[in-house]
């Protein structure tokens, strides 16, 4: 039983599992953020097309 807590103690794979659920939560974040930013321009490029028309 010892032997088994000292290998789990040793692993590196659940950290790097939770390294890759941060980097993954960080380009989710970077992503809304970046279409949110899009979307606002988006509607004024449209809303500027529309009135020309």
């Amino acid at each position: 039983m010892l032997k088994k807590m000292g290998q789990f103690v040793r692993e590196e794979e659940g950290q790097g599992m939770a390294e890759y659920g941060l980097i993954l939560a960080g380009v989710a974040v970077v992503a809304i953020v970046g279409i949110k930013l899009l979307g606002i321009k988006i509607d004024e490029v449209i809303d500027t097309v529309t009135g020309k028309l």
